[in-house]
């Protein structure tokens, strides 16, 4: 009789030690949470001190405009918290040439004194017409001539650390896989473009919807120039230089030694990945949904699980390396980082200017030339699903509303993945739709 109990209490202790291997994280999967806290790249003071520099309100005399959509990168990434995504989107325009190629615009400021190129943003704000300045008309305009128009809304950075430290080759690799895989029914573009830190330095692209930038210091220099007119010393050009009344860059380095940018570019690195609900995903039915998921194809493009480059290893060109804390770290972010065509493409190509500067412009990094960016014309980012249930618009542009219309708008690559969905049952879909929702 005791061998029996004593069997019964073995099985009871081995079973509930199976339940804990299978619903607790790895020791080396990517921390998660929505609360604001390092992951461990810093302590917490110094990533509360980089947070209020990403969530502090830019003025005129800090460099603000005189062309922008914000006044603070917390504006635009900021559902539940800073560096989350939100509802806030950005207009771009341009137009289709005569060889059939997409060109960027040409937008008359100033009652067409001035006429801005090489960029598809139109910003909507202006300094001016302002006290100073009470005849400078510098608000930008999509003219009519410019017929390709598309809305992109913000994109999460939460756990963007995680995903700059997988190498380029692994990229590679998850590219090449997914088109012998697929019989080159998908394929997605593993796109080279520039370190803007690195000049003559490249790496294979990862943020913003069409990949433009493989490093978050780029991305976060962009994003100040182009969201904010906030110049820096990567990005010291102006848009205009009409109204402007702040000498460049206007980023300047602080007593720490680092700029605005590098305070952004820290504490996405050092921010936490988007969490699960977990109590939704450990409901039956999202559970099933978790297997329709993988069985009609959408992890095909929605990878569930990345891995990060060992600590140590050299990325963006070199410009950075990976730290312990985002080191040989798995993550979830049901993506695959690469571009795809999947029929919502908005047919504008890079504008080289804009994302990379007019260094970039005039001189090719490691023989790159603007033409190399036409393959991004119809082809999108695919949308990392991590944190999906914090957005009230989906795809690039917002213009779905549910899971539902962003599924079924997918074709192309994406067709046999859309289909599938259309022929599930009832009970199928919604059980898909409960796992979309708890992550």
């Amino acid at each position: 009789m005791r061998i029996i109990v004593l069997g019964i209490v073995l099985a009871a202790l081995l079973f509930a030690l199976a339940v804990v291997a299978l619903t607790s994280p790895s020791p080396n999967d990517a921390p998660s949470a929505f609360d604001n806290k390092s992951n461990g790249l810093v302590d917490d003071a110094t990533h509360q001190a980089d947070l209020t520099t990403f969530n502090e309100t830019e003025d005129i005399k800090d460099g603000l405009g005189p062309l922008y959509n914000a006044q603070s990168c917390r504006e635009c990434h900021q559902n539940p918290v800073s560096g989350g995504p939100s509802q806030v989107n950005e207009l771009r325009v341009g137009h289709v040439g005569p060889n059939g190629e997409f060109e960027n615009p040409s937008i008359p400021i100033a009652r067409g004194k001035e006429v801005i190129t090489g960029r598809t943003l139109i910003n909507d704000r202006a300094i001016c017409p302002n006290g100073a300045y009470p005849d400078s008309e510098i608000q930008e305009r999509a003219p009519d001539s410019e017929k390709v128009r598309t809305f992109r809304v913000s994109v999460n950075l939460l756990g963007d650390g995680f995903v700059e430290a997988v190498t380029d080759q692994a990229l590679m690799d998850l590219a090449k896989e997914q088109c012998r895989k697929s019989h080159g029914r998908i394929c997605g573009l593993a796109l080279r473009v520039p370190v803007i830190e690195a000049p003559g330095e490249t790496g294979i692209g990862r943020f913003g919807w069409k990949d433009q930038h493989v490093s978050l210091l780029s991305f976060s220099a962009d994003a100040y120039l182009n969201e904010m007119g906030v110049t820096s010393r990567l990005q010291p050009d102006e848009v205009t230089n009409l109204c402007n009344t702040v000498a460049e860059p206007n980023d300047k380095v602080g007593p720490d030694g680092l700029s605005d940018i590098d305070h952004f570019a820290r504490f996405v690195r050092a921010s936490k990945a988007p969490p699960p609900d977990a109590t939704l995903a450990a409901t039956d039915k999202a559970k099933r949904g978790s297997d329709v998921f993988d069985k009609i194809g959408c992890n095909d493009c929605h990878v569930r699980a990345m891995k990060t480059a060992p600590a140590g290893t050299k990325v963006n060109g070199g410009a950075f390396t990976v730290p312990d804390a985002l080191g040989a770290r798995q993550f979830y972010p049901y993506s695959d980082f690469l571009l795809h065509d999947v029929g919502s493409g908005d047919g504008i190509v890079i504008p080289v200017v804009e994302h990379y500067g007019r260094r970039f412009a005039a001189s090719a990094w490691k023989g790159m030339a603007p033409d190399n960016f036409n393959p991004t014309r119809y082809r999108i980012r695919t949308a990392p699903l991590w944190g999906l249930r914090m957005r009230t618009r989906l795809m690039h542009d917002g213009a779905s509303l549910t899971a539902r219309d962003a599924i079924v708008r997918h074709s192309r690559e994406a067709d046999t993945a859309a289909k599938g969905f259309r022929r599930l049952s009832a009970a199928d879909q919604d059980a898909l739709l409960q796992f979309l929702q708890s992550l």
